[in-house]
């Protein structure tokens, strides 16, 4: 029997996108599966990966992943070429797609990846449908979070 080393049980997640959360205002979420390559999982199970300024473009009726960066393992091998950023097709049902297209058309709105995690064996996407945030709406998120802290806080200091 092999056990795998360094790896937290039951942690299924690969990669978040703690930005996303803080630039939009997320909506609609959806799992959808990645195209992979071989070195590409190999990486993605060795936790090589940045979601921080994914998208998600629609050309010809499919949805590209855009803007994430999957580091190459040195182990990879030579006579391969690796593409750390290259477009990654996601798999969606087409009305999935066609109902994000027809959001992306309305003013500010766009698809960003969000969260890449394992199903099984297989590689999922998390993709949500955001607006952009102001300025302004930046700093009362940051205010809220800021007074949770605080409420947990005081809370945790009354139980004891």
């Amino acid at each position: 029997m092999s056990k795998k080393k360094g790896k937290k049980p039951g942690s299924n997640t690969i990669a978040l996108n703690k930005k996303a959360k803080f630039d939009f205002a997320l909506q609609d979420r959806l799992e959808a599966g990645v195209s992979l390559q071989g070195w590409e999982v190999k990486s993605l199970r060795e936790g090589k990966v940045q979601l921080t300024d994914s998208y998600v473009l629609f050309k010809n009726g499919e949805a590209w992943l855009l803007g994430s960066h999957i580091t190459p393992l040195p182990t990879a091998s030579t006579h391969f070429v690796t593409d750390p950023t290259r477009t990654r097709k996601l798999l969606l049902k087409n009305k999935e797609i066609a109902r994000l297209q027809q959001a992306t058309e309305q003013k500010g709105y766009t698809v960003v990846a969000t969260a890449l995690y394992w199903k099984a064996h297989l590689v999922k996407c998390e993709v949500a449908l955001g607006k952009g945030k102001q300025q302004h709406d930046k700093r009362e998120t940051e205010k809220e979070r800021d007074w949770n802290r605080q409420q947990r806080a005081i809370m945790k200091e009354q139980n004891r």
